[in-house]
C-alpha cells in the first residue's frame, strides 16, 4: 500500500484576500475547506450512539458531525441562525448516512438555548452521550487597547459560559460510558498578540476538560479536549485574523499548509469511541507539527 505524504494527503490552502461577515460561511469559504462530505470513510465505531455537537454547521463542528454520523451515531447540532445554510448540508449528510439528526438553531450565549438544546436531543434521541463544545467566537483585535469590554464579554460568554452551561444541562442525562470533548486551540499554549481574549477562553476550556475529568472519570464519563492547530475554516475571513495572516494561513507549520477540518475528525470519534476507555484529562493536538506542552 502506498504511504500518503501527509505535507500533500489534503490540499494546501492558498487563500486569495476574502472577508467575510462575523460568523461566516463554509459556503463562502475560498477554497473549500474539506469537512468530510466526500473523503470522510465511517467504520461503525460510535454505533448508536447519541451525539451533540456545539457549533455543527460549519468547520470542524461539521467535520465532527458527519463522521459521527457516518461511524453510527444520531447527531444534533448547534448553530447561529444565520448559519442555517450550512446547516442544511450537514443534516443532509447526517441523514444521508441513515442516522437522524436534529438542527438546533439558536444563540448559546443565552442561558435557555444552552438548555433547551440539551433537552431538544434528548427527546429526539431518547437520550445523550456524546458532547462536543465546538462552538466560539474568534475575532482579531490589534492590542489589548483595541478590545472593547462589549468585545471582551461577547467572546467570553460565546466560548467559556455557553460550554460551561451546555455542560451542566447535558450532565443529568449522561451516563457510565458516555463522552465529552471540547474544542480547545493551539493558542491556548502559544497565544497570538491579535487573539488574547480567544486565547484566553481556550485554554480556560482546556483547563475545565482537565478539571471535569477528574471529576467525572469515577462515574465512568470521560472527559478530553482536542487541540486544533491551524484549520481553514469561516472564523478565518470572517474577522477571526487579518488578511495579511489569512493569505499565508497555516503556512509556516512544519508540514507546511493549513489543515483541512476533516483531518480533526478522526481524533474526535477516537476520543468518544470505546478505543479511548482509558483516556481522560487529555489535550490532544492536531497541530500540522507544532508542539503542544
Amino acid at each position: 500500500m502506498a504511504l500518503n505524504d501527509p505535507r500533500t494527503y489534503f490540499p494546501k490552502v492558498d487563500p486569495p484576500k476574502q472577508i467575510q461577515e462575523h460568523p461566516g460561511l463554509d459556503r463562502d469559504l475560498e477554497p473549500q475547506a474539506d469537512i468530510g462530505l466526500e473523503t470522510y470513510v465511517g467504520h461503525g465505531r460510535l454505533e448508536g450512539r447519541k451525539a451533540l455537537i456545539t457549533g455543527g454547521d460549519s468547520g470542524i463542528g461539521a467535520a465532527v458531525a458527519i463522521a459521527y454520523a457516518r461511524e453510527g451515531a444520531d447527531v444534533a447540532i448547534s448553530y447561529l441562525p444565520e448559519e442555517q445554510v450550512d446547516a442544511d448540508r450537514v443534516i443532509a449528510a447526517i441523514e444521508a448516512a441513515g442516522r437522524k439528526a436534529l438542527a438546533l438553531p439558536g444563540d448559546l450565549m443565552e442561558l435557555e438555548q444552552c438548555q433547551h438544546i440539551v433537552d431538544e436531543t434528548v427527546a429526539a434521541f431518547g437520550g445523550l452521550d456524546i458532547l462536543v463544545n465546538n462552538a466560539s467566537r474568534q475575532i482579531w483585535h490589534d492590542g489589548i487597547e483595541e478590545i472593547s469590554d462589549e468585545d471582551f464579554d461577547l467572546t467570553m460568554k460565546s466560548n467559556i459560559y455557553s460550554s460551561y452551561r451546555v455542560t451542566k444541562a447535558a450532565l443529568k442525562h449522561m451516563v457510565a460510558g458516555s463522552s465529552i470533548i471540547f474544542t480547545s486551540s493551539i493558542q491556548a499554549y502559544q497565544p497570538s498578540d491579535v487573539l488574547l481574549d480567544y486565547a484566553m477562553t481556550k485554554a480556560a476550556m482546556n483547563n475545565l476538560s482537565k478539571g471535569l475529568a477528574e471529576q467525572l472519570a469515577p462515574k465512568g464519563i470521560r472527559v478530553n479536549s482536542v487541540i486544533p492547530g491551524p484549520i481553514w475554516t469561516p472564523l478565518q475571513p470572517s474577522h477571526g485574523q487579518p488578511q495579511e495572516k489569512v493569505t499565508t494561513f497555516g503556512q509556516d507549520t512544519p508540514l507546511g499548509r493549513a489543515g483541512h477540518p476533516v483531518e480533526l475528525a478522526g481524533a474526535y470519534v477516537f476520543l468518544a469511541s470505546d478505543e479511548a476507555s482509558y483516556i481522560a484529562g487529555e489535550s490532544l493536538g492536531v497541530t500540522g507539527g507544532r508542539i503542544t506542552p
